[in-house]
Formats: C-alpha cells, sequence, structure tokens
C-alpha cells in the first residue's frame, strides 16, 4: 500500500493505492475535492505563513546574538 500527501495545504489530503499509477490517480482526485471544497467553504487552499521564525537554542548562544544585534543597531 502506497501514501501520498500534498504539504502546504490549509488542510489534509491524503490518499492511499496499492500501485503508484493508482497512486497518482487517487492524487489527483484528492486534491480535486480538496480545491473544491476550500472554494465551497471560501477558504485558502494554501497555508498561510507570518515569517517569524522560531528556534530554541542555548542561552548562552542567544546572548551573544542579542550583544550582536544590538553592536549592529538591530534591536
Amino acid at each position: 500500500m502506497f501514501r501520498g500527501e500534498f504539504v502546504g495545504l490549509n488542510g489534509s489530503a491524503d490518499f492511499y493505492a496499492d500501485s503508484v499509477s493508482d497512486l497518482r490517480k487517487e492524487g489527483r482526485l484528492s486534491l480535486r475535492i480538496f480545491l473544491e471544497e476550500c472554494e465551497r467553504l471560501g477558504i485558502q487552499p494554501s497555508k498561510s505563513y507570518s515569517g517569524k521564525f522560531q528556534v530554541r537554542l542555548p542561552a548562552e548562544i542567544h546572548e551573544h546574538a542579542v550583544d550582536a544585534a544590538n553592536a549592529r543597531g538591530r534591536v
């Protein structure tokens, strides 16, 4: 069994098939249904992103990054 999933969508559109060729067919069908539902509900099919990216790092590195940003007038 093969499984496919579209990424970057504002919801879920995964699909399954026993062969690669059938997986492609199921993918087209799944995406078409997903897009039709988005249109019917009036929602954007693609995810939106804020442009923010959060990363966890050790406090010492955070401190050095803030110091470097301050030195460059970027904070």
